[in-house]
């Protein structure tokens, strides 16, 4: 049977710290370690989804790893984080499918953890 893994990248690339860089750069490592031998997928949640605009950059010291993994693993990002966090080009100019099915009272709809887990992913959060 084929692992699935989902990586979910939560840490804030608005506060400039190395400890946010660690961990999108850790949680892309991992998402491109998971696909060498099964599926993964990348989801940017909260305020995460600020996370493509940045990584676009090609100066950004992630944006080579980032490109890999687009490349060979599904990403998406949660709908409703997106628009609450100001997101919503930058995932829009990446290309990004925004996901919404977690329509939990007072939101526009964000992904759903659960759905993942029933789907048989294990879930990771960075």
């Amino acid at each position: 049977m084929t692992s699935k893994t989902a990586v979910v990248v939560l840490s804030d690339p608005s506060t400039g710290t190395e400890e946010a860089l660690g961990r999108v750069f850790n949680a892309l490592a991992t998402a491109w370690e998971f696909a060498q031998g099964g599926e993964a997928l990348v989801l940017f949640q909260g305020a995460g989804t600020r996370w493509p605009a940045v990584l676009a950059d090609a100066a950004h010291p992630a944006h080579e790893l980032y490109t890999a993994v687009k490349k060979q693993v599904a990403t998406v990002a949660s709908g409703g984080c997106a628009t609450v966090f100001g997101a919503t080009q930058g995932v829009e100019d990446e290309d990004i499918k925004q996901i919404s099915q977690n329509q939990a009272p007072g939101t526009p709809g964000v992904a759903s953890i659960r759905e993942l887990v029933q789907s048989g992913y294990s879930v990771l959060t960075f």
